[in-house]
């Protein structure tokens, strides 16, 4: 693909197949497609693409195969590994015992060939996951032959540039050899950049037309080619003598394709930068891993893990899958993951991720998800398919591009028309020239390339800073949210109790907290949790309680160390006489704060209280103000009764409050802000929140949360800080505004250039490098996009 048109022929073309849906990136040089198997299959959809004049890339694998007895083996796998969908070529080789499978990657992944080839009762394992580094490999490949396009083409062009100095006054005194002016010599030197390196817009034109559409490399092939056939039929016509006159053109038509040759290099070179953010993902991933199999310790490559491998990481290295921790104690720093600076203490039982840091101790963990189950790789993959998905707003720049080519030719016809036989009667080089500077000048290259550069830094700028974006509606549907609404727990707040207050009565502070600590170490209920590890954090030991007893709906009864403690509610107190009126000024004090009052007694008399609540995250406060200086109605949305709803919306300064809300309640509060005309975000991230993040015009979890919510929403916040929210938002707003840009200088370009060289104001030339300089010109702007800072406030 060249241009926006051969992107909206192709899209055009695969939406008319029955039961499929298309979507075409031309700055990802790719297509996303959904179809039903039973309607059209996938051969019939690579068919079409071909037919068209274009070509798909293949991903590839290499297995290792166990098993194989006889060439019948090999056969056998190669005639079941054939039969998957966009499989498209297999290669078994018994002597070394693997097999090589060319695939389309969005049909199936090397996990389900190897899957396959176990079904058939033998043993696969990847040699290695090749998708990203052939793709990395092509990427290169490609800038290096727009790169030694270009070379070749300015090597050839520069002489006819040096003679073409003769023709300007201001240059007219630069001394040019008579060789470098000799008709014969010029069509020499133009020839082989006419058709070798720019046959490839002859190859590309004829497709186009033979498919009854045009396209760029039509109104390339056309400009350069009247100039060209021109001069030769001069040279033909004059015997090839004489030095060169006005009217030759051969260094038009060869500056012309230098220039666009220059333009497609750095084009490439721009659009690579566009997946910096997928390269860096991808370098998170560790390279190998140390394996405990049959007792013995080895290194292999990190893809050959398997779920159940026990694996050994030591301190300075990558934490190679996902997995849980069966021996060992140490520090991982997840700030790839999480944000958050400081490293996360793991012990046996924990659960670490693939792509975290292990700082100081050795561990010892058991492989639950590898490959491409492993977090990182799913954070990969939704980036990858938010970069390939297409915003709505593009749908303009593809509607324009479908008849802008069309249009174009018959301007330049038009122009020539107007001066031929008008403007400068019978002047045919002059009319030429206004032909070719229209032709090349008005090349839809930007305009195709505004809008998916944009949404690919955009979202990789955003998955740099922890937001994914499903896609590119959702990207561009996040800058309308004018309504935000929060859940509370696990969300506005940690979703855990913690122990805030001590209030001792009897004895000092310490002895108090280790008697009450006792007591609670044998309940299971999350207070009680909540107060022992409060307790732990304070490094104040607690002993062990002689005899326990959980009065249910209470509290606890206890000995510890020969005295009898109680901890629970007023009500437990009541039940034995224990007067606690002296102190209910301070448990009004604390409840209506938003705190639970857990009240104790010591051999029958009231010994103090500790207080337990569920705290507020420290990004809250700080997260509210940058959504409401954005400009957006931030509301409280939480099962939770009024009055702690009010307090935890008090402290983070939330203006309103809706509370006692149930799972179907919050979608219906979603319904009915939307029916008021509001754009409405909803951030959860538990189940309950499932609901209400579907019905929202965009859904928020967070990473943090349960799975459920995050597969519910639009945009996953892979940290627990509320500061990822307004990083969505201003990523959505700055993104679309890049678009805007984009889209505003590419159609502006084309409006004010096509005029100025349909009045020949513009040398051909001139255009050229003009419309060379506006496709580099748009992705450069989208660039900008990855050094996006949309946090101001964070410190």
């Amino acid at each position: 693909m060249t241009c926006a048109a051969c992107a909206a022929r192709i899209e055009k073309s695969l939406n008319k197949l029955d039961g499929v849906e298309a979507a075409v990136n031309l700055a990802l040089d790719r297509a996303s497609v959904s179809y039903d198997p039973a309607r059209t299959d996938w051969p019939q959809i690579e068919q079409r693409i071909v037919q068209l004049g274009y070509g798909t890339i293949k991903e590839s694998a290499d297995f290792f195969i166990t098993g194989m007895t006889c060439a019948a083996c090999a056969a056998r796998i190669e005639k079941g590994l054939a039969k998957l969908p966009g499989v498209s070529g297999v290669n078994v080789n018994l002597a070394l015992e693997t097999a090589h499978v060319e695939f389309a990657g969005g049909l199936v992944t090397p996990e389900q060939l190897a899957d396959k080839v176990n079904k058939l009762g033998y043993g696969a394992r990847l040699k290695q996951d090749s998708g990203a580094d052939a793709e990395t490999a092509r990427r290169k490949a490609e800038i290096e032959w727009q790169r030694f396009s270009f070379m070749i083409s300015a090597l050839l062009t520069l002489p006819l540039l040096w003679a073409m100095t003769g023709h300007f006054a201001f240059t007219s005194g630069i001394w040019t050899p008579g060789f470098l002016t000799d008709p014969v010599f010029q069509m020499i030197l133009a020839t082989p950049v006419q058709f070798l390196v720019g046959g490839r817009f002859y190859t590309a034109a004829f497709k186009a037309l033979r498919n009854g559409s045009a396209n760029m490399d039509v109104l390339v092939a056309l400009g350069t080619s009247a100039a060209y056939g021109y001069s030769v039929a001069q040279v033909v016509i004059s015997g090839g003598i004489g030095q060169h006159g006005p009217a030759l053109y051969f260094e038009t038509s060869a500056v012309l394709i230098t220039l666009i040759a220059l333009g497609k290099w750095l084009e490439a070179l721009a659009k690579g930068r566009t997946t910096n953010a997928i390269k860096k993902l991808m370098n998170l991933q560790a390279k190998s891993a140390i394996v405990v199999r049959d007792g013995k310790e080895s290194v292999i490559p990190a893809e050959e893990v398997v779920p159940g491998d026990i694996l050994i990481v030591k301190p300075g290295s990558t934490v190679p899958v996902d997995g849980i921790v069966v021996r060992g104690f140490s520090s991982v720093d997840e700030a790839m993951l999480t944000g958050e600076s400081m490293p996360v203490e793991k012990s046996k039982g924990d659960a670490v991720t693939g792509a975290t840091l292990n700082k100081n101790g050795v561990l010892t963990i058991r492989a639950i998800k590898v490959g491409r189950e492993t977090r990182l790789a799913q954070i990969i993959r939704v980036v990858e398919e938010a970069q390939g998905s297409k915003a709505p707003i593009q749908r303009v720049a593809d509607r324009i591009s479908g008849v802008f080519v069309p249009a174009v030719i018959a301007a330049a016809a038009g122009a020539f028309a107007i001066w031929y036989w008008w403007a400068a009667p019978g002047n045919f080089p002059g009319a030429l020239e206004k032909l070719i500077a229209v032709l090349v000048i008005a090349c839809p290259c930007s305009l195709g390339l505004a809008t998916p550069t944009s949404i690919m830094a955009g979202s990789g700028r955003a998955a740099e800073l922890g937001v994914l974006f499903k896609g590119g509606e959702q990207l561009e549907a996040a800058h309308k949210v004018d309504v935000v609404l929060l859940d509370k727990t696990g969300t506005v707040t940690e979703g855990k109790p913690a122990l805030t207050d001590v209030v001792a009565v009897m004895q000092d502070e310490v002895r108090f907290l280790r008697l009450v600590g006792a007591a609670e170490q044998g309940s299971e209920h999350p207070l009680a949790e909540a107060i022992v590890a409060g307790i732990a954090e304070r490094g104040i030991a607690i002993p062990e309680a002689v005899s326990f007893e959980a009065i249910p709906g209470c509290g606890v009864r206890a000995v510890v160390e020969g005295q009898t403690v109680l901890v629970g509610t007023s009500r437990l107190m009541d039940m034995h006489g224990i007067a606690v009126r002296h102190v209910g000024a301070r448990i009004s004090e604390l409840e209506e704060s938003g705190r639970t009052v857990v009240l104790a007694a010591v051999n029958g008399r009231f010994a103090g209280l500790v207080a337990v609540a569920d705290t507020i995250k420290r990004s809250s406060r700080q997260a509210v103000a940058r959504l409401r200086k954005l400009g957006l109605r931030v509301i409280l949305l939480t099962g939770d009764n009024r009055r702690t709803a009010q307090t935890i919306a008090r402290q983070t300064g939330i203006g309103e409050v809706v509370a006692d809300a149930l799972p179907e309640g919050k979608a219906q509060i979603v319904r009915m802000l939307q029916s008021k005309g509001h754009k409405v975000a909803m951030v959860g991230d538990g189940i309950n929140d499932a609901p209400a993040l579907a019905t929202a015009d965009i859904g928020m979890a967070l990473g943090t949360g349960t799975d459920v919510a995050i597969s519910a929403a639009d945009i996953t916040i892979m940290r627990g800080d509320l500061n990822g929210i307004a990083d969505a938002i201003e990523m959505s707003r700055l993104t679309m505004g890049n678009i805007r840009q984009n889209l505003f200088w590419a159609l502006a370009y084309n409006s004010l250039g096509i005029p100025i060289a349909a009045a020949g104001l513009l040398a051909p030339w001139i255009a050229g490098a003009a419309m060379a300089l506006s496709s580099i010109s748009v992705v450069l702007n989208a660039l900008r996009l990855q050094r996006a800072n949309p946090a101001p406030l964070r410190k």
